[in-house]
């Protein structure tokens, strides 16, 4: 029997892990499994052991762990990987199947692109005068943070601001305060603080404060405070396709989203044959040592417990 544990991260504040709860029972409505459970990696419980034995005293005999995390850093990379290695051995008769992070992916983007039309942002006037400055949680893999760094430059790409900037909250640098002076100095007239984060917590109410004092150091120039990912559909869509890639193999390279490829195919011999090394230059940062076999058709199979 098929089991799905969505892990969140957890948040000191509780209205945050509570719109986990929701999301993922509305996610478990579309995905149609027998077991669906929550469960967080600090601040609240249960904690992913406690999820994994609930799924297997629900008698389930797969479990897909399905981390509700932004990016691949420590969390994605380390502990959970370890919570999943100590219930191997605990339950040797259940295959675990490990999926990846959301990443970069093309429905984060329109994730953003709809927060700012919210904020009162018209995504087709040639705005000048504004930047984007697009916020996100900091972490000390470097990795994590580059990844952040390449979803601004994505946006960037596909909006007509002048300018799309990269911050971060704490851990590294630039911090948002950093970030806003560089907006500043770039000449913006209207500077949009874009959260790049899951669900409400300590720090997106840290947004909110900021916000205010940024204006007030700042009175020339005007500051909005798009909304964060929260109930958003294509938030579902997005952990629906990383929990069926665990379920049933479905994985999607990162080409899948690149416009240069999809442009180029239109255009393309589909009868060529490829004799070259086919591996298209992009770069996926989930470094775990755990199989990225992306032509496989089903999961493959290593001593109860695979990575996806």
């Amino acid at each position: 029997m098929n089991a799905v544990l969505f892990v969140g991260h957890g948040s000191r504040d509780p209205e945050g892990n509570e719109e986990v709860r929701i999301f993922v029972a509305s996610v478990a409505k579309m995905l149609g499994e027998p077991i669906v459970e929550t469960c967080f990696l600090e601040f609240e419980s249960p904690t992913i052991a406690q999820g994994i034995q609930t799924c297997v005293d629900r008698g389930a005999t797969l479990v897909a762990v399905v981390p509700i995390t932004l990016f691949a850093a420590g969390h994605a990379k380390l502990h959970i990987p370890a919570a999943i290695d100590a219930a191997k051995q605990k339950y040797p008769d259940v295959l675990f199947v490990y999926s990846r992070p959301i990443g970069v992916h093309e429905l984060a983007l329109d994730i953003l692109s709809s927060r700012l039309e919210e904020a009162g942002i018209d995504l087709e006037e040639n705005a000048e005068d504004t930047a984007l400055l697009v916020i996100g949680r900091g972490s000390s893999d470097a990795d994590a943070n580059s990844d952040l760094y390449k979803i601004s430059r994505l946006l960037w790409e596909r909006l007509k601001v002048k300018w799309v900037e990269t911050a971060f909250i704490g851990v590294t640098a630039p911090l948002a305060d950093e970030g806003v002076e560089r907006c500043v100095k770039l000449g913006a007239k209207r500077i949009v603080m874009l959260p790049y984060f899951l669900f409400t917590g300590v720090l997106i109410k840290r947004l909110e404060q900021m916000k205010g004092e940024f204006a007030k150091k700042h009175p020339d120039r005007s500051f909005v405070l798009a909304d964060y990912f929260g109930f958003h559909p294509k938030l579902s869509e997005i952990l629906k396709e990383r929990a069926n890639e665990a379920l049933y193999g479905e994985v999607r390279m990162n080409c899948d989203m690149c416009h240069f490829r999809l442009e180029a195919a239109k255009h393309m011999d589909h009868h060529h044959h490829h004799d070259h090394d086919h591996h298209h230059n992009h770069e996926h940062h989930d470094h775990h040592d755990h199989d990225h076999e992306h032509e496989r058709q089903k999961p493959t199979v290593k001593s109860k417990e695979v990575y996806l």
